[in-house]
């Protein structure tokens, strides 16, 4: 189905390209810009999906954040989106709640917290670790505190009337645990590797083992991908110190080895 999916969006996407949608087209206005590294207004103040008003910085402390914008009662993307996240969650070693939370905001001020918590129900039972229920946050809010977050991190979307829809980009925001811009990752799948490198990444290694610490070290963040690639001097450079070190301990044993034999004899 996922891939039938995809066949209709590439399809979509080369008529898009042969066929430029119409100037006063919502596509036109949807994108992704990005803000690496710069600061999100933890001040602003949403619902959560029990109805109590949040503000955002109560999130942020000590764990890295996934943030996505979405709406809930998309007929579409979102669902995929969501969807994919979810899936590629269950396939990291870390637990949403427990290494790092996710928040996922409503574009749509119309929405309500009783939409956002049978939105979290859904997706909470689906990802299916009992961490999630306090590290996945659903909220809503109003449009002022909406758009300010979405221009803090660069996310260009549009409401089309005729269709009474939201048009969008598709990807989920990385930030530090002080809100900081840290990671952008694009479509609707995303790979386990760069999720987590990510996570690993925004943590400034406070979550991962060492493993993932030398990972960061062989792969390399593309900002204009949003995927981590092979850094192949990074790799030339670890293999260079591991001979070395494996020499090392090679020849030490070696010489304790020869001094064993002298004084035996």
């Amino acid at each position: 189905m996922l891939v039938c999916l995809c066949l209709v969006a590439l399809l979509g996407a080369v008529s898009a390209r042969a066929q430029p949608p119409p100037p006063d087209d919502p596509l036109n206005q949807v994108g992704f810009d990005q803000r690496l590294n710069e600061q999100v207004p933890l001040d602003l103040v949403f619902r959560d999906e029990t109805g109590e008003l949040v503000r955002l910085g109560g999130y942020f402390a000590t764990k890295p954040v996934i943030l996505t914008l979405n709406y809930y009662e998309c007929p579409n993307l979102c669902t995929l989106v969501l969807t994919q996240l979810v899936e590629t969650m269950r396939k990291l070693p870390f637990d949403v709640g427990d290494q790092f939370e996710v928040i996922t905001v409503s574009i749509d001020p119309r929405e309500t917290p009783a939409i956002a918590s049978a939105k979290k129900a859904t997706y909470i039972e689906r990802y299916g670790r009992r961490s999630a229920a306090d590290g996945w946050h659903f909220l809503t809010g109003e449009q002022a505190a909406i758009e300010q977050l979405a221009q803090a991190i660069g996310v260009r979307y549009a409401y089309d009337a005729r269709q009474d829809q939201y048009a969008h980009p598709s990807g989920i925001t990385v930030l530090t645990p002080q809100g900081k811009i840290s990671r952008y990752f694009y479509g609707i799948e995303y790979s386990p590797t760069d999720l987590r490198l990510g996570l690993v990444d925004a943590s400034a290694g406070k979550i991962g083992s060492p493993v993932d610490q030398l990972l960061l070290r062989c792969y390399r963040y593309d900002p204009v991908t949003g995927r981590y690639t092979v850094a192949i001097m990074s790799i030339v450079r670890v293999v260079g110190i591991a001979t070395i070190l494996i020499l090392g301990v090679f020849v030490l044993a070696m010489v304790r080895r020869e001094r064993r034999s002298t004084s035996l004899s």
